[in-house]
């Protein structure tokens, strides 16, 4: 008997995209197109189904195209990508939701989706009833509900609030709860989408647990997330889509240092209004940034320990005020290692030029030896008005920190600390041996 449990062969998935139709502007104009209509819309219904004949036509986005790979019994997958890459595409197929335009799918064995967390809750049934509900819609039976009832409801700590409408939570008591029944369920093919993105961050802590007892449990899991650290910690397989393609397959920790690696791009396509990564409201616009060593030359390696700045040059075609720059830096790892926004130390940004820059100054970088990734925004008011995702990348070499060759083993650490070593000997007298004294029954 085979062990493969899915095997995807050339799959792909197109969507026709939609026209916003013209508005007529005469009398005469709106009664051609009326009488016109039907005719028109015999020729769209003909098109619905053509997608192969004609697949680089601009009304056709493929979501999907020419996807192939196999998965084995208790293999955990780990699907990585950015927006719009396809993952939740390739799931929704595999879900049996929706159905691809070409290619072919084989799944072996029963199939539960964790794609849409509440997806089936009912407002006005209480907490107990759409237990039930949900867990019927799941794919459970009665029996293996009532078997594990009492397990669900202590894994989403609504207890108290079992008997009261849905419609009376707050919006993290049902998602805790619409996980607790979809985490519950024993299928042989688990498909999960972003749940760890779900409740609070004790929840979510939860959640990386339960997920790590359905994968070591022997099943078949497929799991999408745009945490990097869950996917290299749940699954030893990772697939990278780019634009509906598959670009990389293998072990997991390789797949996600090449996925972050092809995040970062070179300053001028970062920068670009072409970037299709980047998002720009209009108004200010960030045109360059660069890290600087301690000499103020622009660099892509700096040691650890050395004063450096990271400088963002913007233009703007009008005078904003209330502005506020921020940045994020990344381990290779695609960790967050430290968040530095203007605000926080109440510098106040204001526009009156057409073109500007913005430097922060860190006067002892800490950042351990490895590679980095910043991703930039400007806020105006507390709206976003530019965020660039890669906007610089810079590797730390070598330290200079403690001012030995001794670092603390990376595993342990993403950033060096700053600490002094006391010792306080006590020369105190001790105190003499009690007298031992001897019993006589």
């Amino acid at each position: 008997m085979s062990d493969i449990a899915i095997k995807v062969d050339n799959l792909s998935k197109a969507y026709r995209l939609g026209v916003q139709a013209q508005k007529s502007k005469t009398l005469v104009e709106a009664v051609v197109k009326g009488l016109a209509a039907p005719f028109r819309n015999f020729r769209r219904l003909q098109r619905l189904n053509t997608f192969s004949s004609d697949r680089n036509s601009d009304d056709i986005l493929w979501a999907l195209k020419d996807v192939s790979f196999e998965v084995r019994d208790g293999d955990v997958v780990g699907f990585i990508g950015r927006n719009g890459a396809g993952k939740s595409t390739l799931l929704k197929i595999l879900s049996r939701i929706t159905d691809p335009t070409e290619g072919r799918i084989e799944i072996h064995g029963r199939v539960s989706s964790l794609l849409e967390v509440g997806t089936g809750f009912h407002p006005e049934l209480t907490g107990r009833e759409n237990v039930y509900m949900n867990g019927t819609i799941l794919g459970m039976k009665k029996a293996e509900i009532d078997r594990k009832f009492d397990e669900i409801v202590d894994f989403s700590g609504v207890e108290r609030f079992l008997d009261t409408p849905v419609k009376r939570y707050s919006s993290g008591m049902k998602v805790r709860l619409a996980f607790a029944v979809a985490a519950h369920l024993e299928p042989e093919v688990l498909i999960v989408d972003e749940v760890l993105a779900v409740g609070d961050a004790e929840f979510q802590k939860k959640c990386l647990g339960k997920m790590q007892d359905v994968a070591g449990s022997g099943r078949t899991v497929l799991f999408v997330s745009h945490n990097m650290g869950a996917v290299q910690n749940l699954c030893p397989r990772a697939i990278a889509l780019r634009n509906g393609e598959m670009v990389d397959d293998g072990p997991a920790g390789e797949v996600v240092r090449r996925y972050l690696n092809s995040l970062v791009q070179n300053s001028a396509d970062a920068f670009s209004l072409e970037n299709p990564d980047r998002r720009w409201a209009g108004g200010l616009r960030l045109v360059s940034g660069c890290v600087l060593d301690k000499r103020g030359n622009p660099t892509e390696s700096i040691l650890s320990g050395e004063p450096i700045a990271l400088r963002f040059a913007y233009e703007c075609d009008r005078e904003l005020d209330d502005l506020c720059l921020k940045f994020t830096v990344y381990d290779q790892s695609g960790i967050a290692v430290t968040h530095i926004r203007t605000d926080l130390t109440g510098f106040s940004i204001r526009s009156t030029g057409r073109r500007g820059s913005l430097t922060c100054t860190l006067p002892r970088n800490p950042f351990a030896i490895g590679g980095y990734r910043v991703a930039v925004s400007v806020d105006s008011h507390g709206k976003m008005i530019d965020h660039i995702p890669g906007a610089i990348a810079f590797t730390v070499s070598d330290t200079v920190f403690f001012g030995t060759s001794q670092v603390p083993p990376r595993q342990f650490c993403t950033v060096y600390v700053d600490h002094e070593w006391s010792i306080t000997n006590d020369v105190s007298t001790a105190a003499p041996p009690a007298k031992a004294v001897s019993a006589v029954a």
